[in-house]
Parts: C-alpha cells; sequence; structure tokens
C-alpha cells in the first residue's frame, strides 16, 4: 500500500499551524525531534522539553538538511530570519500540541487499526507478544521500545502513514490526567489494562487513585470498542462495569473468557498451561519466565483471537517467544551461573513475582540482587520493608540490595523476618554491588537482579557478563 504523502500544507492544516516560508507542496521524509538522527528531508519538529527548547535547534535542523521544521509563531521572522528561507517552515502556537494533532490526524488517515495497552507492570512484554501474535496474520507495527508518553507514542503513530493492518502501542503515565491524552491521541480499537499495582505511587495518594488513573484508558469508547481486561485484578474489574463497549477478559484465578488452568512452572525453564478460549483449548508451553508472563500472553492471545489469528498459531508462536533485553532474559554464563536478568525496571509488585520466579528455580544458592524501587513518595520504606519479607519468605540464600535509605529498609526487613544477617549485603551504588557479586558467585548460582532504572543494577548483569560470561 503506498504510504501517506507527508505535504506541507496538509501538515500545517492538520496542525493547526500556518505555512510561514516555502511551498505547500513540499513533502517531508521522516519526522524528527532530535538534530542528532535527522536525515535529510525530514521534519524537525521543535519540542520544548523541561531542559532543553527545540526552537534552538531549528536552525540546525535547516543546516543539516531538514526540508522543514515546525517552530513557535514568530521563529522566521525572529531567531529563524537568515535560515527560515531554506526550509519549509510551519508556525503553530505550542509545538508538543502540534505534534499530537499532527499524529492523530495520521492515525485517523491511515487506516490501521489500534491496539493500546495500559498497566502497572508488564507493559512491554504483552505489548511485544501482541506484536508477535498478531504479526502471524497481519502487518503490524509496534511502538519502539517504551515510546509512551505524550511525546513518544505521538512520534510512534506517525509511522503509520507506512498504513499497516494493525498497531500495537503502550500508553504509560506518572500521573492523573495522562491517559486521557494518550487515548484521545490514539482512538484505539481494542485498549488491553494489564494490571494495577504501585509503580509511581509516590504521584497517587494511594493504589486506588492509581487505578483511577489508569481507568482513563476506558473513555472515549464506543459499542465497538473491544476492552481486554485482567479478571484477577479486583480494581480493574470495579472500574470497568461501565465500559461503553465490549470486555474480554483474562486470568488464572478468576473465571475469564482467556483463562489458564493446570499451570505448570518451570522456574528458569518457563511455563506450562492449558489455555481455555472462547474458540476452544490449547496447551501452551513457553520460555517465559513467572505466572506474571503467563498473564501477559493471555492478554495478547485475547487481542489475536479478535483479530482471528488461529488459536493454534498462537500456541506455537508462544513457544517461541524470547523476552526484551533486561526484562526477564534468562542468561547462562560460561562460568555456570545462570541470571535472570530483569533489571530495566521494578515496582513492589513486579518485584515479589520476580522474587516468586527465583524461589522456583534449580539452584546450588538462590541470589536476589535487589535495587531500590524508585518514585514511591511516602510509601516507600514499608513498599520495601515488604519486599524485604518476601525475599526472606521465597527462601533467598544471598540478599545484595543496593540504593539509598529505602533499600536499607528492605534489608533490615529481611533479616527481621528471618534471613541470616551475614547473609543480607547492603551496598549504596551497582557498581559496588557488582563488585562483590562477580567475586560471590560460583556454578550452579542462580542470580536474580531487579531495580528501578535509576539505580542502573544492569550494571551487575554486565559486570559478571564481562568478568564470569
Amino acid at each position: 500500500m503506498t504510504p501517506l504523502p507527508l505535504r506541507a500544507a496538509w501538515v500545517a492544516a492538520r496542525m493547526a499551524g500556518t505555512l510561514a516560508v516555502g511551498e505547500g507542496s513540499t513533502e517531508f521524509g521522516d519526522v524528527s525531534i532530535d538534530t542528532r538522527t535527522l536525515k535529510p528531508g525530514d521534519l524537525f519538529i521543535a519540542i520544548r522539553g523541561e531542559r532543553f527548547d527545540g526552537s534552538e535547534f531549528a536552525g540546525n535542523a535547516i543546516d543539516a538538511g531538514a526540508a522543514g521544521v515546525v517552530v513557535p509563531r514568530g521563529w522566521s521572522q525572529g531567531a529563524g530570519r537568515t535560515r527560515a528561507a531554506r526550509a519549509a517552515v510551519i508556525e503553530v502556537d505550542d509545538t508538543t500540541s502540534a505534534l499530537q494533532q499532527f499524529a492523530q490526524a495520521i492515525r485517523r488517515e491511515s487506516g490501521t487499526k489500534v491496539v493500546a495497552i495500559t498497566g502497572s507492570a508488564g507493559k512491554t512484554t504483552t505489548k511485544e507478544v501482541t506484536s508477535e501474535f498478531l504479526g502471524l496474520r497481519h502487518r503490524v507495527v509496534r511502538n519502539r521500545g517504551n515510546f509512551n508518553n505524550h511525546i513518544g507514542l505521538p512520534l510512534s503513530l506517525v509511522e503509520l502513514r507506512q498504513r499497516p493492518e494493525i498497531a500495537v502501542v503502550e500508553l504509560g503515565m506518572n500521573h492523573a490526567g495522562e491517559i486521557s491524552t494518550l487515548v484521545r491521541i490514539a482512538e484505539p480499537e481494542v485498549r488491553v489494562w494489564t494490571n494495577v499495582g504501585e509503580a509511581h505511587v509516590g504521584f497517587f495518594a494511594s493504589v486506588d487513585a492509581i487505578a483511577d488513573a489508569k481507568a482513563e484508558i476506558l473513555e472515549g469508547a464506543d459499542a465497538a470498542t473491544v476492552l481486554v481486561a485482567n479478571a484477577d485484578d479486583a480494581r480493574i474489574i470495579l472500574r470497568t462495569t461501565s465500559f461503553r463497549g465490549r470486555t474480554v477478559t483474562f486470568g488464572v484465578e478468576r473465571d475469564a473468557d482467556v483463562r489458564a488452568t493446570d499451570i505448570e512452572d518451570r522456574g528458569i525453564e518457563g511455563t506450562s498451561a492449558r489455555v481455555t478460549t472462547p474458540r476452544g483449548e490449547v496447551g501452551i508451553s513457553t520460555p517465559l519466565v513467572g505466572r506474571a508472563n503467563l498473564a501477559n500472553i493471555l492478554a495478547a492471545t485475547a487481542v489475536a483471537l479478535e483479530f482471528d489469528v488461529p488459536l493454534a498459531d498462537i500456541a506455537a508462536k508462544a513457544g517461541e517467544l524470547r523476552p526484551a533485553s533486561h526484562r526477564g532474559e534468562v542468561v547462562r554464563l560460561a562460568s555456570g551461573v545462570t541470571v535472570i536478568d530483569d533489571s530495566y525496571n521494578a515496582n513492589p509488585t513486579a518485584t515479589r513475582r520476580a522474587l516468586d520466579v527465583l524461589a522456583g528455580a534449580r539452584a546450588t544458592r538462590r541470589i536476589a540482587v535487589v535495587g531500590e524501587m524508585l518514585e514511591l513518595g511516602d510509601h516507600a520504606i514499608g513498599l520495601h520493608e515488604g519486599v524485604g519479607r518476601a525475599a526472606a519468605q521465597a527462601g533467598v540464600d544471598t540478599l545484595i540490595v543496593v540504593g539509598g535509605p529505602a533499600a536499607s529498609a528492605l534489608a533490615q526487613a529481611a533479616v527481621a523476618a528471618g534471613m541470616p544477617a551475614a547473609k543480607v549485603r547492603y551496598f549504596a551504588t551497582s557498581d559496588e554491588a557488582a563488585d562483590f557479586v562477580v567475586t560471590l558467585v560460583q556454578a550452579g548460582d542462580v542470580l536474580l537482579v531487579k531495580g528501578s532504572r535509576g539505580v542502573k543494577t544492569d550494571r551487575v548483569v554486565e559486570r559478571l557478563k564481562a568478568e564470569r560470561g
């Protein structure tokens, strides 16, 4: 199918902007907000962030060959006067809003069906698995990495100018109102709500307040809209009773449209289950570890069935899935040490689930490196203490904790819950923890590494790969 052309006049109109300089017939290649990756012929959108103002780089973008720039009103007569004549200049009231309106216009013109995923944990994995399943029968695009905010999502939707059949995107948030904005831009035909947890609870009064913010994914639906919802999460089910569209549930513990039974946890080897759906039953065996990932697969299965992907094909693909980098990735080192690399990010719910996976692993010793979980606000100490107790209950042989006062509280709680003090170590930084871990591990050990990105527990994994791999 022919890609949707991006001509200056059309772009300006969709942004509610003015073509201040240049010809309306000027056609743009790609769209960029970063002069470091911009290519000749691209359209540069001068986003203003907390620490930078893209309009200061618009001239550099023209020098680098941009065919057009989107800038604040007055730029071509002010800061950009000497360069404006060399490119199409679209002036707008607000460049971020312009990007969002532009992306929404492409989304509508493309004819693509959009699947949007939100939740406190598992969004990216669910997005990736859903894309893999849908890709068995359809042309699919997904948003890159975690391009899931008010800037990243629109940039992902711009790619719909290639007119894929389906786009799978994730919607992230730190504050109330953010999901509402993203849903308005993406206008998804299918919405997926994976779970509600303590992630970002530092920005909210409670977990219920997080659930209320996540419930914004229900907004703007009509009778044809489909919601794929976690039947095991009471907060989700409570908030979906008034959904205007059709709800399809998935789960393990409660009755659901797509449900897993006869579950066999195989530790770091993965999970097997019998999956019952409106299209029949099938056995699924996946190398993705833990019940959290099984729930992600069930959600993806529910979406794929909505798009008529055969259940047998879904089951076969489930056996080929591999985790994204640092998201439950099982790394077997040459030294005989096995690492469960879940270092991409962390919250209390996800960390407890990761500890359950470690507990089920066959190992000489089970070692956990747990980094501080950020953005928990006034709840941080109590939530970290809960994870410390969970580590003790999981039978962890050695616990290494990294971070600030909340991490220290986690370590102390583990000892109070019964772990020998000599088996619990605390370090302020991941580099210090890595120094200790590379001398500690030996053949037969299974090591879990998990923490918030800001704590950089991935450095522990990289050191192990470099020195024990």
